[in-house]
């Protein structure tokens, strides 16, 4: 390939599926104390979209539909792991009982949660709390970076 010798960055496709009352899907994690948007790593020469559909199939055992992109976000590197792009998208609005047939990943897994504002801001990442609070309002530009955290 013409490019081998140039620097790659980690992808990352995250999903925002909402219920009928507005919550956001949290996925509460195995390797992570806060909870997160659904999603993982996408694969090499896999599409961000594609990817994201994969990772809910594999971590979920649902099959959703990407209905578009919400923003892209860049986050610095952070204890042992490279930087990234972060790539969120629209996966419109579900039944909330849409969890019930959830098949969880438990090696990655621990719950999934219908979160409201206040449990996002409680229990979210940081980045997924400023997303969500940005996108509420209206303001969430398509592109962002995150601030680099304390390690």
């Amino acid at each position: 390939m013409l490019n081998a010798g140039l620097p790659t960055k980690r992808v990352i496709a995250q999903g925002l599926l909402r219920d009928e009352a507005g919550r956001v899907l949290l996925c509460e994690l195995t390797y992570k104390r806060e909870w997160d948007l659904p999603g993982g790593v996408v694969e090499p020469l896999e599409p961000p979209a594609q990817g994201l559909v994969r990772e809910l199939q594999e971590e979920l055992g649902i099959t959703v539909e990407v209905q578009g992109l919400v923003t892209v976000n860049w986050l610095p590197a952070w204890r042992g792991w490279d930087d990234a792009c972060v790539f969120v998208f629209d996966l419109g609005v579900a039944d909330a009982a849409l969890v019930e047939t959830f098949r969880l990943q438990p090696s990655e897994i621990k719950a999934v949660h219908w979160a409201d504002e206040a449990e996002v801001a409680e229990r979210g990442t940081s980045a997924t709390h400023e997303l969500l609070s940005a996108w509420r309002s209206g303001d969430l530009p398509a592109y962002r970076e995150a601030p680099k955290a304390a390690e």
